[in-house]
């Protein structure tokens, strides 16, 4: 039912420059010297005068609602401001180009802050839009340059719950205050620095902020390098994520409901941080660990014992990182104690063919990623064996592994010595070749193996190959029967090598079999391949060929 616009709600002000009109809103007849028996007697239709709304109020309303339901808002205030922009149900110029609202805002949705900002100057029916998308969001995405204002953005949108923010210039604690100030429903913030900011937050205005964000479930910031100790209380904090981190001289968490935790220190010698006594706090103030993520140059073999000590029975996801005093001692340590591990990542350990034989032994029915990135004492041969002996892999890095010897990453002399070091050095010295043959394998990094001059990979599911600044491979000695691969990365390559790759994973030479039929010669000595102008193709074959994926090669 199309409501009057001169008949306004109790308690609510008239609109501004609007008379209404001279007709009862329930019978029609003039207003004059009449009153109306039947109030709810049906609406005649309206004269055609002036346009008809195109949404009645109570449609409108509905609308409202509906778009609201994912963003509760608690405050009464809002919704009477919410009521009375209903009123206005067209934005526009008037006539046949008026616009729905709800139409309007939902255009509006799609802009960035700064086209919204723009966008609430026009007029003021756009202005009210505006209103209601900031109001509305339940994320936000933005830069923040050192000209702009954070607060004034984040006081119009009263429903956010999830906050990513990208500074540009410098950050204390003023701006931990403002946020928990603005938004009291918090559940996710993130908080990137620019290359040229430095985030000044300490530890006790970090643990602060979390103490008092009740609901606040994940935390990420970047640069944290003025954090001395960390002490954090949450029981809805579930992902942690810190980086930058130097010298920690105190560590106390408090989160029993902690999934995730991702701490990456600072790459400097003079770091401080207990980082074996961190992993015995943590197994014992956070019991529900799921996924476990440490990037420091001081990892070792005590720190490893130490995470195995802690028995987090729900651990799934272990990465040490950099840790080049990590050895087969710490493998040995991690298989005996966590046999349900789905990621491993050991990228910079010293580990050896024997640590990833010892993983394959444990882990052939969980397993899915494994990350050995920059793993100078590992070979070929380890890698084959993972990749016959996991059969649920889908991820291995094993960049900067292969190497030659004089490469950064390997022994700086060249010249073979005696001892195990030597036969370690005579092995590096001559180049690889590897093989690997897997069904669910879907990425493969091998960037900077430049140890490896031959290549044979028979990987139906591969999507996504890395072969940057494998310098080494040899065009007749690599093939590629990847039907699905969509992404190549060959910068760095020879040209040589580029061109083979191309012609292998181009739709028409996919090694996906042996498309051209053999036909034995007239003396029956042998078969030879029919070529493709001698071939017919059916039109099956015509359609499967169309099928096929298209795949992009990147290079420099």
């Amino acid at each position: 039912m199309l409501r009057h616009p001169a008949v306004t709600p109790v308690g609510r002000a008239p609109r501004p420059k609007s008379r209404g009109s001279y007709n009862c809103g329930h019978c029609g007849l003039p207003k004059r010297g009449h009153s109306c028996p039947t109030p709810e007697a049906p609406v005649p239709p309206r004269s055609s005068h002036r346009p008809r709304r195109a949404l009645s109020f109570d449609d409108e309303c509905d609308g409202e609602a509906d778009a609201l339901e994912l963003v509760p808002v608690a405050d009464q205030q809002i919704r009477e401001e919410e009521e009375e922009e209903v009123e206005e149900e067209e934005v526009g110029w008037g006539g046949e180009w008026a616009l729905p609202t709800t139409c309007m805002v939902e255009v509006l949705r799609r802009l960035s802050p700064r086209e919204l900002t723009r966008a609430a100057a026009v007029c003021r029916g756009w202005r009210d839009c505006v209103r209601r998308v900031w109001r509305s969001a339940e994320e936000l995405r933005i830069c923040v340059s050192p000209r702009s204002e954070i607060g004034s953005v984040l006081r119009k949108c009263q429903g956010l719950t999830r906050l990513r923010l990208r500074m540009e210039s410098d950050v204390d604690a003023t701006l931990l205050a403002c946020v928990a100030f603005s938004i009291p429903n918090l559940e996710t913030f993130e908080l990137n620095i620019a290359e040229n900011a430095v985030n000044r937050i300490t530890g006790d205005e970090l643990g602060r902020f979390v103490a008092d964000k009740q609901f606040l479930s994940s935390l990420k910031i970047e640069d944290c390098t003025n954090i001395g100790f960390l002490n954090l209380t949450s029981s809805s904090l579930s992902t942690l994520w810190l980086s930058n981190l130097h010298s920690i001289s105190k560590v106390a968490f408090k989160c029993p409901n902690l999934r995730e935790i991702s701490l990456d220190f600072a790459r400097q010698e003079n770091d401080t941080t207990d980082l074996a006594t961190m992993m015995e706090y943590l197994g014992r103030t956070c019991p529900r660990l799921k996924n476990i993520h440490i990037a420091s140059i001081h990892l070792s073999n005590e720190v490893v014992l130490a995470l195995t000590s802690a028995n987090l029975r729900n651990l799934r996801m272990v990465s040490l990182v950099l840790g080049s005093r990590i050895t087969d001692a710490a493998v040995t340590a991690i298989v005996s104690t966590y046999t349900n591990l789905e990621l491993l990542d050991l990228s910079g350990s010293s580990i050896t063919d024997s640590g990833i034989r010892m993983i394959c032994n444990v882990f052939p029915k969980t397993l899915c990623r494994l990350l050995l990135a920059l793993c100078q004492n590992i070979t070929s041969s380890g890698i084959q064996f993972a990749a016959a002996k996991l059969p649920l892999l889908q991820l291995i890095d094993c960049g900067m592994s292969i190497c030659r010897v004089n490469n950064q990453y390997q022994y700086k002399s060249c010249q073979p010595t005696s001892g195990p070091k030597g036969e370690v050095a005579e092995k590096f010295a001559r180049f690889q070749k590897l093989i690997i043959k897997h069904a669910n394998l879907r990425k493969l990094s091998l960037w900077g193996c430049s140890g490896l001059d031959s290549l044979y990979l028979n990987c139906p599911e591969l999507n996504e190959l890395n072969f940057n600044s494998c310098t080494n491979l040899h065009p007749e000695r690599f093939l590629l029967q990847c039907p699905n691969l969509k992404n190549v990365h060959a910068s760095g390559c020879q040209e040589m090598i580029i061109g083979a790759i191309r012609n292998q994973v181009s739709n028409e030479f996919v090694a996906t079999g042996n498309h051209l039929p053999s036909k034995r010669l007239a003396d029956g000595s042998k078969r030879v391949p029919v070529p493709h102008f001698v071939q017919q193709l059916s039109e099956e074959d015509k359609q499967k060929r169309k099928r096929l994926p298209h795949c992009v090669v990147h290079h420099d």
